[in-house]
C-alpha cells in the first residue's frame, strides 16, 4: 500500500459537482492498494496515519498527532499512486490491486482509522472524483508499506 499524507486546514471531494466528502483541520490521505495487501497493512497504515506527529504544538514543532488535535481524515482512494513511470510515457497500473480486492483494503483503513476515534469522510471508490485542499505548511508525507 501507498498513501500519501497531505496536512490540511480543509479538504474537500466531490462526485458530479456534489461533495461527498469534506473535513476542516486534518489529513487529506489519498490510498493506493498493490497486489498482495491485507487488512493487515492496512491496519498498521491507519495506526501510523493517525499516530504520526505532523502537526505543530505550541512551540511549532511538529510533535501532536491527528489524535492529540481531534484532527479529522479525508481518505481517497487513487490507484494511479501504484503507476510505474520508468518506462515509455504511459504510466503502467499492473501493480495496482484489482478493484474489489482495492475497495475491500481501502475500506479497512477507513475502518481502522475510525477505531482510533478519529472522524473519517471518503471518496467515493473508482468515481471520478475532484479533490480540493489547503496544504498546510506545505506538509505531505509518502507512507508505504507491502505485504510480507
Amino acid at each position: 500500500m501507498r498513501i500519501v499524507i497531505q496536512r490540511v486546514t480543509s479538504a474537500k471531494v466531490e462526485v458530479q459537482g456534489r461533495a461527498v466528502g469534506q473535513i476542516d483541520r486534518g489529513v487529506l490521505a489519498l490510498v493506493g492498494v498493490g497486489h498482495g495487501d491485507t487488512e493487515a497493512e492496512a491496519k498498521w497504515l491507519a495506526e501510523k496515519t493517525s499516530q504520526l506527529r505532523i502537526f505543530p504544538d505550541d512551540e511549532g514543532k511538529m510533535n501532536r498527532s491527528l489524535l492529540d488535535i481531534g484532527g479529522s481524515v479525508l481518505a481517497v482512494s487513487q490507484f494511479t499512486l501504484l503507476g510505474d513511470c520508468r518506462k515509455g510515457r504511459r504510466p503502467a497500473f499492473t501493480d495496482a490491486a484489482a478493484p474489489e480486492i482495492a475497495n475491500q483494503i481501502y475500506q479497512s483503513y477507513n475502518k481502522s482509522l475510525r477505531a482510533t476515534g478519529l472522524r473519517v469522510e471518503e471518496g467515493i471508490f473508482a468515481a471520478d472524483m475532484q479533490v480540493s485542499l489547503v496544504n498546510d505548511g506545505p506538509v505531505t508525507l509518502i507512507l508505504d508499506r507491502t505485504s510480507s
